[in-house]
């Protein structure tokens, strides 16, 4: 059986572990009332916020290759809370919130039967502390979960060509500070690594308190940021804040005796003891499996998938040599030329070929907005909203090409606009001209012919002069 012990009788280990539940009485340091009441509801709070007893999520499980697992799987996993209330569809939004709230009322209903049950308790030092151990744990996965995927810059890529060439207006704030961070993949990489430290500090009980210091500013800050940004993981990073303010509630005192009394602090009361040998085992291989699974694996995994690019770009191929800024020269509609114009809706103003198999056109035709604001890895067969995702001004296509044919389909990749298809021949009469002809989904004939801008871009032209502290003039 696993015990606590404090200072004041870590020199009667015999005595401790003969009768580990006179620990409390015996060292004087039996709990109030009101201390029993608050540990009660906040016991069962977060054991259901943070253990998972939602049927949705081994739902999730079961559709996992264990034998060929991908980051993305490691990543839902870590990334569990739950939705008893809400369901599926609620996101992270007001949804979310009715969860915490229904699961209070059920902690406070627990703590008061609890409470009626066990009046003569003198406190609950060994669940406090597995509590608290849980909690830890429970706290390192999400940060070990996101830290990877910024310590290898990928959650805010670098911008594709189409979003580097859409105006700033039609960009939605969580759009530009997603784009901000991704220019600077270094900045990024070291946001990752200062989660990742967080994380590990949590994994031992004598370090617990500076990953908590490093933990509740940076994740204070990312609730800003997305609560300003209208980001979508502002719930989330709320409820990692709130796990690790209940664990810093602990050592406050001591912190305030120390940093503002300037008196010497208590140190902590808290601390196992093992009775049975393979407690002490099992202790051991539990913490070595956690570290191989969410630190070796994940991270092994992550780096993986940074190597072959960015998960938020389609992984197919574009056309080849294709891949830059196009004006639209000429435009026909129905076998109508229609001049070039900033109004009007049919026309094309430039075209954008990605590396990658997405084709962006600039025009007049309003665009509903997908939204996709909240952190989503894609499978290989599902679709990629990033870049489109926060961006007007510009209509996104996924497209395939039939190199025999000299074929382009393409498919709107907004959901708000599927159905919209063209089915276009193209030739390539010179090295920098894409001429393409054929029909959309209403069977108007179109006829465009694309001339490659050779554009600079300044992040780029630094970054080949040695970046900003390299020789450039503007």
């Amino acid at each position: 059986m696993a015990t606590v012990e404090t200072p004041h009788t870590s020199h009667k280990r015999e005595v401790a572990e003969t009768a580990p539940d006179l620990q409390g009485r015996q060292s004087g340091t039996g709990w109030s009332e009101t201390e029993k009441i608050a540990f009660r509801f906040f016991a069962i709070y977060f054991f259901l916020q943070a253990v998972p007893l939602d049927w949705k999520y081994f739902q999730k499980l079961l559709s996992v290759n264990w034998l060929d697992l991908h980051f993305r799987d490691i990543f839902y996993i870590s990334r569990y809370t739950p939705r008893f209330f809400s369901g599926e569809a609620a996101g992270w939004g007001i949804g979310t919130f009715t969860d915490w709230a229904g699961i209070a009322v059920v902690a406070a209903i627990g703590a008061a039967f609890w409470t009626y049950r066990d009046r003569d308790s003198q406190g609950y030092k060994r669940l406090y502390y597995s509590l608290r151990v849980l909690l830890r744990y429970r706290l390192a996965a999400a940060l070990l979960a996101y830290g990877f995927i910024k310590f290898f810059p990928m959650q805010m890529p670098y911008p594709s060509l189409s979003n580097l060439n859409t105006n700033y207006g039609d960009l939605t704030a969580w759009k530009i500070f997603a784009m901000s961070a991704g220019i600077v993949p270094g900045y990024q990489s070291f946001l990752g690594l200062v989660e990742i430290l967080g994380a590990l500090f949590l994994l031992h009980r004598k370090t617990t308190i500076i990953g908590l210091l490093i933990i509740l500013p940076f994740h204070g800050n990312v609730f800003m940021s997305n609560l300003a940004y209208e980001g979508g993981e502002h719930v989330y990073s709320l409820y990692l804040i709130s796990i690790a303010l209940f664990l810093l509630a602990y050592d406050v005192p001591r912190l305030y005796d120390l940093l503002v009394l300037q008196r010497p602090a208590k140190p902590s009361s808290l601390k196992p003891v093992f009775t049975a040998g393979y407690l002490k085992t099992s202790r051991l291989l539990l913490k070595t499996a956690f570290i191989f699974f969410f630190v070796f694996v994940y991270g092994y995994k992550t780096y993986a998938s940074y190597r072959t690019g960015p998960y938020h770009y389609p992984a197919t191929p574009g056309l080849a040599n294709a891949a830059g800024l196009y004006n639209v020269s000429e435009f026909r509609l129905n076998g109508q030329p229609i001049p070039y114009s900033k109004t009007d809706p049919q026309r094309w103003q430039d075209v954008v070929f990605e590396e990658w198999s997405t084709l962006s056109i600039k025009s007049n035709r309003p665009v509903q907005l997908e939204t996709a604001d909240t952190e989503e890895i894609a499978g290989e067969q599902e679709a990629r909203p990033y870049e489109e995702a926060g961006a007007a001004g510009r209509h996104y296509y996924q497209y395939t090409v039939d190199t025999a044919q000299k074929v382009l389909v393409l498919e709107n990749k907004n959901r708000h606009h599927q159905g919209e298809k063209f089915t276009l021949k193209y030739t390539r009469p010179a090295a920098t001209r894409i001429i393409l002809s054929g029909v959309n989904e209403q069977q108007d004939s179109v006829y465009v012919v694309l001339d490659k801008l050779d554009k600079k871009y300044l992040l780029e032209e630094v970054d080949k002069r040695g970046g900003r502290r390299g020789e450039f003039k503007l």
